[in-house]
């Protein structure tokens, strides 16, 4: 009798660890996520300060993405970081980058990337697909991004701020874009808990 009152008492025990665990873990993913919203809130505020024809470009946009990217450069550079791609309608998809190449420096950048999405099939393409920038990609990018004479390219228009303000031109090439697994799956799984909650 003994015995199983310890075996109970053991499985409640690890029942309770695991649920609170797993509520943790939700706790981090939506504290992640409401700074990923609060990163790109500020980037672009940033941005538009610093050039009318993005912001031109935004009230055109079907949709945008903002990144935050740290890269490392030791003779080989490489880095990664984390973001969100938001629709006109309210849609936001949480992503991930990864960068990697040959570095002529050495040393830590932090930036961030800001993508306009001319059109919904762009937009989608980039979200649904994911994306790898390579040097036909960096044409997006523009020469003189900070210009106010900044123009859609291939219904894409990219820019990129450093703590040094907005690069005339953005390097993009040599990263990848990609949805966000764990963040996207735990928010689906809140927006139907609280719809649940709503009908009871």
């Amino acid at each position: 009798m003994t015995r199983r009152i310890l075996w109970a008492t053991t499985i409640c025990f690890v029942v309770v660890v695991g649920a609170s665990a797993a509520l943790a873990g939700e706790d981090e993913d939506a504290k992640k996520r409401a700074e990923i919203d609060a990163m790109a809130k500020e980037t672009i505020e940033e941005l538009f300060e610093s050039s009318e024809g993005a912001k031109g470009l935004s009230e055109k946009a079907y949709g945008y993405a903002v990144f935050s990217n740290l890269k490392i450069a030791f003779g080989i550079s490489g880095g990664g970081g984390s973001g969100v791609a938001a629709s006109n309608d309210g849609e936001r998809t949480y992503m991930n980058m990864g960068t990697g190449g040959i570095g002529l420096g050495l040393g830590a950048q932090k930036y961030q990337v800001i993508f306009f999405f001319e059109t919904e099939k762009a937009f989608r393409s980039f979200v649904d697909k994911g994306w790898q920038a390579d040097a036909s990609a960096q044409a997006a990018a523009g020469d003189a991004a900070a210009g106010a004479a900044a123009t859609f390219k291939n219904e894409v228009a990219v820019f990129q701020m450093t703590d040094k303000g907005l690069m005339a031109s953005a390097d993009i090439t040599g990263t990848k874009y990609w949805k966000s697994d764990d963040l996207n799956e735990k928010k689906e799984k809140e927006k139907e808990e609280k719809g649940d909650d709503e009908k009871e």
